[in-house]
This record gives structure tokens, C-alpha cells and sequence, in this order.
């Protein structure tokens, strides 16, 4: 089966989900005139068919365009399986940005069509995907990425480009140079990293900030880090992580319009010297929205990735025999929440009920 495209491009993709980063990277794909299929779930897939894909890019002033980009349905493909997307195959790569809580249960799919798969570029947060990814269809599929934009949900297929920063691909993999290539003529802004360890621990530790503490707490990252107490917390929570990473012998890194170095220094710094820099950072980060655990959290979602990122601060400090009381506390708490265990309320403005808890 062909794909329906007017365009002829070097590379085809498969996309799992039109969510915010699978929207903004395969919208931008195709946009480019690469080749795209999206699979989605069935109750999405007639909506996009018949809508196209929306992508507010205007911030990129190298598009010059004023205007929403409306992908027209007949510029992609959308297969509500894997199975019938397989069909417009074989492809050159795959994108994968799922919650980290959805990767071992999305194996179990795509496990039985591992033959058929071409390499699955990872953007999503956290350091456990690729493993996961590894361990169910082989090293050789599976390429470590990490996504710096911030990017905003509208809805179904709609996204609105909030802060440009870019899209890191790590080497080693055969396809690594010539991805990261397409993804830049994209206007990804794409950067080829060779440590793909400490690329994704830099990234993990920048999502770290002010993300379980605002859920915890039903507090913004500015009213988090308005409160001396609790930027203490974070700094303490973020030097736990780089203690970790040392242990590792994971070098801070620099990402696409992200430094990340300077994050690291300013956990070095007194309080009030790192606060207002932190602080910016905190906010602008996530393009002025509420942290992803906080969004997770209050609709109604049942797991969380706080096991995911600061569960793996822990997890890997507990076999490195690094202290990491701070990050251990949060994460328990908040899963507690999030199981119903906890009521919200029990924490909800309460700064001094968490406090209690981490001293405990």
C-alpha cells in the first residue's frame, strides 16, 4: 500500500500518537514534506481524518507564517492500529513520546510486530523508556532522544508552539546523523549528542523542578519557590539527583536552548543567590504552564511519572548507595495521592503538612 501524498521525501515516519510533542514533531514532519502515519486510538482517528492537524508555529519566526498551519488529512495518514499503519510500510523511524507510565504496556503491543518496526526515536521524559524499549525489540531499535520545546494542547491534532528550544538525538546508532538532519530541516532545531546517558539525566533533572511539590502542594512553580522552605526542598532534591549522576559518571549537559549547567551550578550557590534564577527558569520551562505532574494529577489521571523521574533518582541512588531521602519522600507522596490513598486535600495549600512529611 502507497502512501497518498503529493510530496516525495527520503524518509517515511511512523508516529505513535497525536498527542502535544507526537502532533508538533510529525506535524512539522509533514509540513517539511517528509511522510507521516500517526497511529491512534479508534475514537480519535475520524476526528483527524476529517479536521487535519492544527499547529500554531507563529513564535518560529524562520517559518514566516502569521497563521495556524492546517495540515490537510490527505498531507498524512492516521491508522487507528499498529497493525493497518504497518501497512503504508516499511518506514525509515518511528517517534515515540508516551508517558513513561505507558511504555511497558505499549511494548506488549508492539512487541509481536517487532520484525516490522523500523528504530523508535524515544522523546520521552525519563531515563527508563530506552531500556524498556530495548529489552522488548532489541538495542539496535531504539534511539535515545530528548525534546526541550515546550509545547501546548489544544486539543485532538492541535498544538500551539509556546517556547523554541529544540531536539536532541544521541550518536551511535546508524540512523542518528541522518535523523538528526531531517528533524533540523524541519526546523526541530536538532543537536547530536555522544553521551546519550547524561543527555537524558540532564533533561530528567531539569523536569525534576517544582513538579511534585505543585501537585503535592496545588501550588504554581512560583508560589513553590516563593517560600524559603520549600526552595530548599528543591535544591536539596536536585543536588540528591547530581550526586547521583556523579556517582554514574554522567557529565551535565547543555541542551538545545537549555543550560542546564547552569542549573547545576546554582544548586552550588547561597539560597538567595540561586533563588531568582531558578525561579525564572521554573516558570519559563514549561511555557507558562502548571508542571506535568500537577496537570497528571487533577484530571484524574491513576498513575503518575514522578515513579518514573524522581522514583528513578532512588531507585539508581540506592544501588550506588547515595542518600536520596528528598527525592524518596516526594515520590511517595505523591503516588499515594495519586492512588486515592492520601486524599488531596491532605496536602492541598498545606506547606507545613509536607514539610512535616520530609522531616519524618
Amino acid at each position: 500500500m502507497s502512501l497518498a501524498f503529493s510530496q516525495s521525501s527520503e524518509m517515511k515516519f511512523l508516529v505513535f500518537g497525536a498527542g502535544a510533542i507526537g502532533t508538533y514533531i510529525g506535524g512539522s514532519l509533514a509540513l517539511a514534506g517528509y511522510q507521516v502515519v500517526f497511529v491512534e486510538q479508534p475514537k480519535m482517528v475520524e476526528e483527524l481524518r476529517t479536521k487535519g492537524l492544527r499547529l500554531d508555529l507563529t513564535i518560529d519566526e524562520r517559518r514566516k507564517t502569521k497563521d495556524v498551519s492546517i495540515i490537510e488529512p490527505r498531507s498524512f495518514v492516521i491508522a487507528p492500529s499498529l497493525e493497518e499503519a504497518l501497512k503504508y510500510g516499511p518506514f525509515d523511524a518511528a517517534i515515540f513520546a508516551l508517558k513513561s507510565f505507558d511504555t511497558a504496556s505499549a511494548m506488549k503491543g508492539l512487541k509481536p510486530f517487532a520484525d516490522k518496526l523500523p528504530p523508535l526515536l524515544c522523546l520521552s521524559n525519563g531515563v527508563d523508556n530506552e531500556p524498556t524499549i530495548e529489552k522488548a525489540l532489541g538495542k539496535e531499535n531504539v534511539i535515545y532522544g530528548t525534546v526541550t520545546t515546550a509545547i501546548g494542547r489544544r486539543g485532538p491534532g492541535s498544538i500551539v508552539l509556546e517556547k523554541l528550544r529544540g531536539v536532541g538525538v544521541a550518536t551511535g546508532h546508524p540512523l542518528s546523523e541522518k535523523l538528526a538532519a531531517v528533524l533540523d530541516n524541519a526546523y526541530l532545531n536538532c543537536r547530536l549528542y555522544p553521551d546519550a546517558l547524561s543527555m537524558k539525566w540532564s533533561k530528567m533533572l531539569t523536569n525534576l523542578v517544582a513538579n511534585p511539590t505543585s501537585a503535592i502542594l496545588n501550588m504554581t512553580a512560583a508560589q513553590v519557590f516563593a517560600d524559603k522552605r520549600l526552595y530548599k526542598i528543591e535544591i536539596d532534591m536536585l543536588k540528591e539527583c547530581l550526586a547521583v549522576m556523579d556517582a554514574m559518571k554522567l557529565e551535565v549537559t547543555d541542551l538545545p536552548g537549555t543550560p542546564v549547567k547552569l542549573l547545576a551550578f546554582a544548586t552550588k550557590l547561597p539560597l538567595w543567590l540561586s533563588k531568582p534564577f531558578l525561579a525564572k527558569a521554573a516558570g519559563s520551562g514549561r511555557g507558562g504552564k502548571m508542571p506535568s505532574f500537577h496537570i497528571d494529577l487533577y484530571s484524574g489521571r491513576p498513575e503518575s511519572e514522578v515513579e518514573f523521574l524522581h522514583g528513578a533518582v532512588v531507585r539508581e541512588g540506592k544501588l550506588r548507595g547515595i542518600p536520596t531521602p528528598v527525592n524518596k519522600a516526594l515520590t511517595e507522596t505523591l503516588m499515594a495521592i495519586t492512588k486515592k490513598e492520601i486524599p488531596l486535600e491532605e496536602f492541598a495549600g498545606k506547606p507545613e503538612a509536607l514539610l512535616k512529611t520530609l522531616e519524618g
